[in-house]
């Protein structure tokens, strides 16, 4: 795969990715930037919600009319220090529908542990956390 990232001045850049798409980034005012985009930072979160919820959607497709909403929220904690990568993630999926929180659960693990490649490719410890029609429910004790 090939991204091509070019410089539009200061400190703000356009990708391309091979799909013909582009995404415009930018560096907050904090760091000379005029905030015009999503920083790196943001992208990798937005890149690891994708990811997972094109899994997960992917895992569950028998299950998809049974779901009226997924909504993934990734927060994302980063070292004090240069590099200041992410040191943890929390991804937080609400998700509303009939579907079992067993089979949700099972989807969530499958789809960070052997398919999603974004997570594959991170330091970070990555939580995952379920909330299924608005209730929290735990992460099982043994693979499911």
């Amino acid at each position: 795969m090939n991204v091509s990232t070019i410089w539009k001045g200061g400190r703000k850049f356009d990708s391309t990715g091979p799909s013909g798409y582009s995404v415009g980034m930018d560096a907050t005012p904090k760091y000379g930037g005029n905030g015009e985009g999503m920083t790196p930072m943001e992208l990798l979160l937005a890149g690891l919600g994708g990811c997972m919820g094109i899994d997960i959607t992917m895992i569950l497709d028998r299950f998809l009319s049974d779901i009226t909403r997924i909504e993934i929220e990734a927060n994302g904690t980063r070292k004090e220090t240069n590099p200041s990568g992410f040191t943890s993630i929390d991804l937080f999926f609400r998700i509303d529908g009939s579907v079992p929180d067993y089979r949700i659960w099972k989807a969530l693990l499958m789809a960070e542990e052997k398919y999603c490649a974004v997570s594959d490719s991170l330091k970070a410890d990555i939580n995952l956390r379920l909330i299924l029609n608005g209730v929290e429910v735990p992460k099982p004790e043994k693979a499911v």
